[in-house]
């Protein structure tokens, strides 16, 4: 439409829209309220009459759009929507009635509506542009509310998606200085203590690291990266504690394609080496199985991952930062998952992770 008529630059797309919405029944409206009575015996004149009703609807578009856009400025806001439209509406009535009475004495001058027409037929026109002022400023408002409203949805998911990146990255922030205090802490131990092992676990620690610093930028990775990290990260712990600590993983190869937050393994060993004993005798035993998920509600093909320890607590109370479980549940919820189920039982201390599905394309290239 708008190939047909080139509109000026100034006019914005929400007139142009009520425009093209209503001109056509305006032009129809406004042309038989004056010209009513003769349409009957004047068959060509409807044309004619049709075609200036048109042109003078557009140039009152023309004007009209800058002065709503000035109202629509100074009110921009949902809630500022009376103001906006008392200001539109006081306008757009002085406005059309000026035009509609300026028009009406025009075409009796001219010729084109008999001298005796008078004051019924000025109030017909009257009655008739009222409502299509009413219908004008519905329809405005009804599409700059849409507007607003679909800006504010827009806004709205910007600012709760940068929020929840904001979070995230608080996450990883804790996690970062805290596993490097303890890597550093356990080369340290094995530098005073045994210095052969040392270089071993500098190489080891530079493999830990590069899957942290790759791994840790996104929100999820895959089971089967988290393992191969989880057993570099395991040499580490075996050199430091030898024969006091076993790990023990089972997990089928159906499942290395499903996802969890990165780091989350790592952190639940971490969290058992810190709050259990540690000895040959009395060796700490840590487990990894996956198995399909238990609960009811969930989708087919879900998943849970099981990790649990032997508890055999420290006599002594470690000083705990609280960043283990409640950085991994803290992730869950910012992944709108189930968090992670945290038990005690038959001597065992357990989490069981759920794990997510893989990816369409992940499906496919298995």
């Amino acid at each position: 439409m708008d190939i047909v008529l080139r509109w000026p630059p100034w006019i914005s797309l929400r007139s142009r829209q009520v425009y093209w919405l209503l001109m056509p029944c305006l032009s129809v409206v406004v042309t038989y309220s004056l010209f009513g009575p003769l349409l009957t015996t004047h068959i060509g004149l409807f044309g004619l009459a049709l075609l200036q009703a048109a042109v003078v609807i557009t140039a009152m578009f023309t004007v009209y759009d800058p002065v709503l856009r000035l109202i629509t400025r100074r009110y921009p806001n949902l809630s500022q929507t009376p103001q906006r439209v008392l200001l539109n509406a006081a306008f757009l009535f002085l406005f059309t009635s000026l035009i509609e009475q300026v028009v009406f004495y025009a075409y009796v001058q001219s010729g084109l509506l008999p001298a005796a027409y008078g004051t019924g037929q000025l109030l017909s026109l009257f009655v008739y542009g009222r409502v299509g002022n009413i219908v004008t400023i519905f329809l405005y408002e009804s599409l700059y509310t849409m507007r607003r409203w679909q800006e504010n949805l827009a806004e709205s998911e910007q600012l709760k998606k940068a929020n929840l990146q904001s979070q995230f990255e608080s996450l990883k922030n804790q996690v970062n200085p805290h596993f490097l205090f303890n890597s550093l802490n356990s080369l340290s131990s094995l530098i005073a203590d045994e210095p052969d092992k040392a270089e071993q676990f500098v190489d080891e620690m530079a493999k830990v690291y590069r899957y942290l610093l790759q791994t840790n930028q996104s929100q999820l990775t895959t089971l089967s990266a988290e393992l191969e990290f989880v057993d570099s990260y395991y040499h580490l712990l075996k050199t430091r504690y030898q024969a006091g600590i076993e790990l023990q993983v089972d997990v089928a190869p159906d499942y290395y394609l499903y996802r969890l937050p990165p780091l989350t393994l790592q952190m639940l060993l971490e969290n058992a080496v810190k709050h259990n004993i540690i000895q040959a005798n009395r060796p700490l035993t840590l487990e990894i199985k996956t198995r399909p998920a238990e609960s009811g509600s969930s989708p087919e093909g879900a998943a849970e991952l099981l990790v649990r320890n032997n508890l055999q607590r420290k006599n002594t109370r470690t000083l705990s930062n609280q960043v283990g479980l409640s950085n991994i549940e803290a992730k869950y919820r910012l992944l709108a998952q189930n968090e992670p189920i945290v038990g005690e039982a038959d001597g065992y201390f357990s989490v069981i992770l759920p794990l997510l599905t893989p990816l369409n394309h992940e499906r496919a290239d298995r």
